[in-house]
């Protein structure tokens, strides 16, 4: 049980991490303002439910744990690449949905991959994927 409540913990702050780095990497090419606060928001929520699992983590005494170098890099070259090309709020939106998609599919694969994970990390997964979804949703009518 705790193995699984670690590796779930553990792929959680990674999301988070990666989720906060690809949000704060568009946020200053945003031009709405509305847009800019709806990333903004969504980057607060997932700054506290990065507190949250940091918390979890520090109660096992583990540390969190980065993104994949990999994963990080493509994510940024696929960023600078798609605001080259052009820079608006649609391809912003389109990013970060694209983001939103990936990281709820990753956290519903750790979830079957860890079934013995304690209820609180269980719980915090859900928080996060109710956060991504909610992002993704109020990202629409940007698209």
């Amino acid at each position: 049980m705790e193995n699984d409540t670690i590796s779930l913990l553990k792929e959680c702050n990674s999301g988070i991490k990666m989720g906060i780095n690809s949000l704060t990497d568009v946020l200053d090419k945003v031009q709405a303002s509305e847009l800019r606060e709806i990333l903004k928001t969504a980057k607060k929520e997932h700054e506290k439910l990065g507190d949250e699992s940091h918390a979890i983590l520090l109660k096992y005494h583990e540390d969190g744990k980065e993104p994949h170098p990999v994963a990080k890099m493509m994510a940024n070259v696929k960023t600078g690449m798609k605001l080259t090309m052009q820079e608006s709020d649609a391809t912003v939106a389109d990013l970060i949905t694209d983001g939103c998609d990936m990281g709820i599919k990753s956290l519903h694969r750790y979830l079957n991959q860890y079934p013995d994970a304690e209820e609180s990390v269980v719980k915090l997964t859900g928080k996060l994927i109710e956060s991504e979804e909610k992002l993704r949703k109020n990202l629409q009518c940007y698209l």
